[in-house]
């Protein structure tokens, strides 16, 4: 009798929550609407003119990204090319992949998903064999390699697998995740924590903070040869 009691409780205060949540909703949708019905002619054309004014400046924005070959995921041919596309860019992602690496091929799938929902920022690949110079200004010590570039400059890597989850068979959420740790994509997520949907049982993930890393003797399960 007792326990039956304590449901009909919790049921009515479930409800009530339920009510003054849907109340607050349409108080909010009132005050919108009332806003509108009070607005006149002039403040309603304003209203119009400013999103207008804010589709052309997001599709211009648009433009201009696809201009600079945001959108898709592209090999660029020489280290000469990096500093050109990072100087022309406000965000990029640039992989340093080697032919004979497995795991390489497992980031391109990913990458060329994630360019093409991210328009705000450029990836890129570059061959570590026509890049000595850069792999080693970069302390690029095991491939692959995901350079994050801001402004122009390196801010943050992601060195093999390990901040995926210690696995080849991460998630392209996972690494969206990842990447909008560092602030490099817009991310509408939680990043206090990966995404597990789809993720495979057991995978670990190490803490991922905001950094600044200058890349200095990496860690990783990430085999240079395969």
């Amino acid at each position: 009798m007792a326990g039956s009691q304590s449901v009909d409780i919790i049921t009515k205060v479930l409800e009530n929550q339920m009510i003054q949540t849907a109340k607050a909703l349409e108080e909010q949708l009132d005050a919108e609407m009332t806003k509108l019905d009070t607005m006149d002619e002039d403040e309603l054309d304003r209203l119009k003119e400013r999103r207008l004014e804010a589709l052309k400046k997001a599709q211009q924005q648009k433009q201009d990204w696809l201009s600079k070959g945001h959108g898709e995921y592209r090999e660029i041919p020489s280290e000469k090319d990096f500093f050109q596309e990072a100087k022309e860019s406000k965000n990029v992602v640039c992989h340093f992949y080697k032919d004979s690496t497995f795991r390489c091929k497992i980031l391109d799938k990913h990458l060329a998903i994630l360019a093409k929902k991210h328009l705000e920022t450029k990836f890129i690949k570059l061959n570590v064999e026509k890049a000595p110079f850069l792999t080693e200004r970069l302390h690029i010590r095991i491939i692959p390699t995901l350079a994050l570039v801001k402004d122009g400059k390196t801010k943050d890597y992601v060195v093999g697998f390990n901040d995926l989850g210690n696995t080849d068979e991460f998630t392209t959420e996972v690494l969206e995740w990842r990447l909008g740790c560092s602030e490099i994509i817009n991310y509408s997520g939680n990043l206090m924590e990966p995404p597990t949907a789809g993720q495979k049982q057991g995978s670990k993930f190490t803490k991922v903070e905001k950094k600044t890393i200058r890349g200095r003797g990496y860690d990783s399960d990430s085999d240079d040869d395969d």
